[in-house]
């Protein structure tokens, strides 16, 4: 007999690493035990410091995560990694490439890599990563990195799930005319010029610098620090480390942590009672319920509105 998600569980949270991998891959496939993995794993939850990793491509997104990995490991900390990667719109396959980029990590047995497929979805994540980041959670990982996609404009989902969230930039990429306009100055926590050896680095850290101090907000702020490194030399990731270290201790202290981790529920309770609600309605009348009830719309005898209204009411809503 195959173990329960109960018995996953709690091997998971015994350290072994087949049964960490076998629950992500089963909240990923949205079989038919989700509910009940994700009732076993809520008691555990809660307690790793969760850290969003995005930027633009090109600016080494995968080459700081492994970094950082190597930073926080000699802290002595216990690292889960999620790195997302674009699926194909033709396969719906995915490359996957940040683990094997990773590969230094390998056998450290305080580290969990996981590559996961977007599948199609915007925000530069998995639709699956709360349930993923969930199991990492439980798992007992001091810290999970999460990695976006790295597709410019559409990652700014990850504010939404991370306690802290990283921006990487690199000089002479255009990243500051970027940053203003995609709106990442509103989302980074902590922000990170890559690739420092380079020319125009100076730059571009000032650049940032001089836009920050157009940030408002309410209560106890944070200012954002803007850090330089060179992490394919593991250079200023300490320093990175301590940023990271002292955003949590201020978001705790300040109460933004507690408050972005209530947003962070919201939100999932709302797109899963949507998604029930979308469930219910593709099975109205054998799935042509909505088919009807646009006929109708199209005849004249009913309005969007009162169409809408049918359609959930058949649905049981």
């Amino acid at each position: 007999m195959p173990p329960s998600p109960q018995e996953l569980v709690d091997r998971a949270r015994a350290g072994e690493p087949v049964a960490v991998a076998r629950l992500i891959s089963m909240v990923e496939n949205a079989g038919p035990q989700l509910r009940e993995i994700s009732a076993a794993l809520s008691p555990h939850a809660g307690r790793a410091h969760v850290v969003g990793l995005t930027g633009s491509p090109g600016v080494g997104k995968s080459t700081s995560t492994s970094a950082l990995v190597s930073e926080l490991r000699a802290r002595g900390r216990t690292v889960g990694v999620l790195a997302v990667d674009p699926s194909s719109p033709f396969s719906g396959g995915a490359l996957l490439g940040d683990r094997v980029r990773m590969g230094e990590h390998a056998d450290d047995d305080g580290v969990f890599i996981r590559s996961m497929a977007t599948r199609g979805h915007l925000g530069g994540l998995s639709w699956a990563t709360p349930q993923a980041l969930r199991v990492l959670d439980a798992a007992g990982c001091d810290v999970v990195l999460i990695e976006t996609v790295g597709v410019g404009q559409s990652e700014v989902e990850i504010v939404g799930l991370a306690d802290s969230t990283v921006v990487l930039l690199a000089p002479g990429m255009g990243d500051g005319v970027q940053a203003a306009k995609a709106g990442i100055l509103e989302i980074g926590d902590i922000f990170v010029v890559n690739k420092a050896d380079r020319d125009g680095a100076r730059r571009t850290v000032r650049e940032l610098r001089n836009m920050l101090t157009l940030r408002e907000g309410d209560g106890e702020v944070w200012e954002p620090p803007v850090l330089s490194t060179v992490a394919a030399r593991c250079e200023g990731i300490d320093a990175l480390a301590d940023a990271l270290d002292e955003h949590r201790a201020w978001s705790e202290r300040s109460g933004e942590r507690e408050r972005r981790r209530r947003e962070r529920s919201r939100r999932e309770i709302e797109a899963i009672g949507m998604e029930q609600v979308r469930a219910r309605m593709a099975q109205v009348r054998g799935g042509d319920g909505l088919n009807a009830v646009t006929e109708r719309v199209l005849a004249g005898e009913l309005d969007p509105w009162a169409a809408a209204d049918t359609l959930l009411a058949d649905a049981g809503g």
